[in-house]
């Protein structure tokens, strides 16, 4: 069994920062990947920063510059610094592990941490 717990979120007015936490948990034998995704209400889950093992950290257009994703490799542990919050930042976060390889790769969810930017 693989459990990640996210920490975190919360509220916070446009232009302050919130850092995310993820730590996974359990039978994981390899990891391939670890990120963050988000998802607003009536919109898609998507991407925001992955942090793979192997290969470039890969962040949404909209979040460059103003997020940062890093890892803690011996924890299996990923986090999300975001800086210049902005109101459309507002969604639920959610942790996402990838394990495997190339050739076979599972993946993981958090439950979901909210984030609303609001004054």
């Amino acid at each position: 069994q693989v459990q990640l717990v996210e920490s975190g979120g919360g509220l916070v007015q446009p232009g302050g920062s919130l850092r995310l936490s993820c730590a996974a948990s359990g039978s994981i034998f390899s990891v391939y990947a670890m990120g963050w995704y988000r998802q607003a209400p009536g919109k898609e889950r998507d991407l925001v920063a992955t942090m793979p093992n192997r290969g470039d950290t890969k962040y949404a257009d909209s979040v460059k510059g103003r997020f940062t994703i890093s890892r803690d490799n011996a924890k299996n542990t990923v986090y999300l610094q975001m800086n210049s919050l902005k109101p459309e930042d507002t969604a639920v976060y959610y942790c996402n592990l990838i394990t495997g390889s190339d050739s076979y790769q599972h993946y993981y969810w958090g439950q979901g941490t909210q984030v609303t930017v609001s004054s």
